[in-house]
């Protein structure tokens, strides 16, 4: 049993230090012991227990996962922002299981930005995919695609993984023209979709893709957790 009541710091900081110190005994995916167990160990209670996991929850370093416990978590996974880099291919070549779930699909007017971006004329219609994408099983981002409505046919057999390369095997060659990259809080749906507190930040991209002939044919919003993502810029091959 260790000492814990003779620290300056409040006492589910200290606890928080010493739980985060001992995570490297652990591998990704692996659990941790519960919390009574835990106050028992530290000679805490449970209330001060929970409180340090808030911490270590709130800074990415583990996960509670309902009915399971709680998960200790890998380091944020690094995607690199280059103008042919595809976020399936990416992850998969680095080793990782990625996959991609089709959430809806949704036929609507465009909005002026959208408009613009596409260069669609006044009045046309997008096709808007929504997507929930995994690595090694855990949800990370939420992603919608955006086409004009001119692509449903070519669209009509997409289903889930990555949209880049069922886009590639019909011969419209995507590649990266700008991305702009942001933070704020998630909604509702997103928190419960990746699986994090509302009060979690969560990164922000937008993207705008032509194909082979230089003509903008996806817009792409993401919205990633910023406890296990980080984006990577590159710039004339280059990492900053």
């Amino acid at each position: 049993m260790m000492n814990l009541s003779r620290q300056e710091e409040p006492l589910y900081q200290t606890l928080a230090s010493t739980i985060r110190a001992e995570l490297s005994m652990y591998k990704p995916g692996d659990l941790l012991p519960g919390e009574l167990r835990l106050a028992e160990r530290f000679d805490v209670n449970r209330h001060t227990v929970r409180r340090a996991l808030d911490l270590l929850v709130q800074e990415g370093n583990i996960i509670r996962i309902k009915g399971k416990g709680t998960q200790v978590l890998t380091r944020p996974l690094l995607y690199p922002v280059q103008a042919t880099t595809a976020y399936t291919d990416q992850f998969s070549a680095m080793g990782h299981t990625a996959r991609a779930q089709l959430l809806k699909v949704y036929r609507r007017p465009a909005n002026h930005d959208e408009l613009t971006q596409l260069a669609l004329a006044p009045g046309s219609t997008v096709l808007e995919y929504r997507t929930l994408r995994f690595i090694d099983n855990e949800p990370i981002s939420v992603m919608t695609h955006f086409f004009s409505s001119g692509y449903e046919i070519l669209l009509q057999d997409y289903k889930r993984d990555s949209m880049r390369q069922y886009l590639k095997e019909r011969g419209c060659e995507l590649h990266r023209a700008s991305s702009v990259i942001g933070a704020r809080l998630p909604t509702i749906d997103e928190a419960a979709r990746l699986l994090i507190p509302q009060s979690a930040p969560v990164l922000t991209v937008t993207t705008l893709s032509k194909n082979q002939h230089g003509h903008p044919v996806e817009l792409t919003f993401s919205v990633s957790r910023a406890d296990r993502f980080q984006y990577q810029v590159v710039l004339n091959g280059e990492h900053i």
